[in-house]
């Protein structure tokens, strides 16, 4: 661990702060007694966005069948005759 002054820290700051974004933990002292200690942020995760299986969703719900414009017609029909009768 490094260690800087309170006077370090107000005249050459830069020089401490890349300490710490090296990954390096810091101890201020103050009169000679450790008065802080400055430690890198952990750094944020990025939310990894996953993409849905849009095909094995389909497939679950329709299996591998494949309908035709004609048959798709044909059972919207029928599910609209069952609705109104």
């Amino acid at each position: 661990m490094k260690t800087a002054t309170v006077r370090d820290l107000r005249n050459h700051f830069p020089r401490v702060a890349a300490w710490i974004q090296e990954g390096e933990p810091v101890e201020i002292t103050k009169s000679g007694k450790p008065f802080a200690r400055l430690v890198p942020a952990a750094p944020e995760k990025p939310r990894r966005f996953k993409m849905p299986d849009i095909k094995a969703r389909l497939e679950r719900t329709f299996g591998g069948r494949v309908y035709s414009a004609q048959e798709v017609g044909r059972m919207r029909a029928a599910e609209l005759e069952g609705e109104q009768g």
